[in-house]
């Protein structure tokens, strides 16, 4: 009996080691197979749509568009990591970038010459909506993608107002210097990307903000046991979302050289497309800001070949849906947790 009783336990023992086994390797393919999917991508449009989609031109070009995406998409990165989602981008975006042509010399409101102050003050606008999001989701436990619904129509409407009608032109010489610039052949916008990309990945690898992000996107009932406070958390990481919305923003009037609500339209769903395409779970706790700049990368170079091939815009629309959906199916295959909370 005592060695029916030892074969039962090795063959349990057994059982879970090849369950950790087959979990593990399940989180490496998801891992390497957003790398895969770019770099079939590139091989392939470099081969189909000949020397222009290799050209400096056109790899110029590609820097340039995956700027103002990239930065979105770090901040909505970490809402989802916490198995949130926020609404609001579009809005968020569009109202920083009119409030900040507003604030900096224009054509339509001359007298108002604030600078490098217009820019601040237009960030800081958009972190005091991300900061009610996440308050009144936590405070009020309403979900989070009704909150963030609701503010993409109060931030959409106070960009509209703050420009009345009349979109104003940027006639600020450092801000149009700044839209032309580039270093090392790579565009301004661009580096600011970069240099996010850089403070994101501090905060998320080498924070205890960003280790308890992945805790709470994991199970939150686990650092509360603990002495997390849970709901600071959260605030924390819409406000951190905000102060990224609100930059891309102010990066989009400058690139445009005008300031107006539809900066921020057509943002939204893309982001949410390259985080969870680069492998971050919509459940939470997986994932990262590496991941969200190989799915920035692998829906740029996509859109981007698509357009080389001169392919019809519905049929690109419906390529990259097909994308979405497989993406996001693959996702909820790695955790049954609530996607939104």
């Amino acid at each position: 009996m005592d060695h029916r009783v030892d074969r039962s336990a090795v063959t349990i023992a057994d059982e879970f080691a090849e369950k950790i086994r087959q979990s593990n390797r399940k989180d490496r393919i998801i891992r390497t197979a957003p790398l895969i999917v770019l770099a079939v991508l590139i091989v392939f449009f470099s081969l189909t749509a000949g020397r222009g989609f290799a050209s400096a031109s056109n790899l110029q070009a590609i820097l340039n568009q995956l700027a103002i995406p990239l930065i979105v998409a770090f901040g909505l990165t970490f809402v989802i990591l916490i198995g949130s989602i926020d609404l609001s981008i579009n809005g968020t975006v569009g109202m920083a970038g009119s409030v900040f042509a507003c604030l900096v010399l224009n054509s339509e409101y001359p007298g108002l010459n604030m600078g490098l102050w217009g820019a601040l003050l237009a960030i800081l606008a958009s972190v005091v909506a991300g900061f009610l999001v996440g308050i009144i989701y936590v405070k009020l436990r309403i979900p989070s993608f009704m909150v963030s619904f609701a503010f993409l129509y109060i931030c959409r409407g106070i960009g509209m107002l703050s420009y009345q009608g009349h979109p104003p032109t940027i006639r600020d010489p450092l801000f149009l210097s700044l839209a032309k610039a580039s270093f090392l052949g790579i565009p301004f916008i661009t580096w600011v990307a970069i240099i996010l990309f850089g403070v994101c990945y501090f905060i998320q690898e080498y924070t205890a903000f960003g280790r308890h992000i992945y805790a709470v996107g994991t199970n939150e009932s686990i650092p509360r046991s603990v002495g997390v406070n849970v709901g600071r958390v959260k605030v924390m990481v819409f406000t951190l979302g905000g102060l990224l919305f609100g930059i891309a923003g102010v990066v989009g009037a400058i690139r445009l050289g005008q300031g107006q609500v539809g900066i921020g339209e057509g943002l939204m769903f893309p982001a949410q497309a390259a985080v969870v395409v680069g492998g971050t779970s919509l459940a939470g706790g997986k994932g990262g800001v590496l991941n969200t700049v190989v799915g920035v990368l692998i829906m740029t170079v996509l859109s981007n070949g698509l357009v080389l091939l001169s392919v019809n815009p519905y049929i690109r629309t419906g390529i990259e849906g097909v994308i979405i959906l497989v993406a996001v199916a693959l996702t909820i295959q790695r955790s049954r947790q609530a996607i939104s909370k």
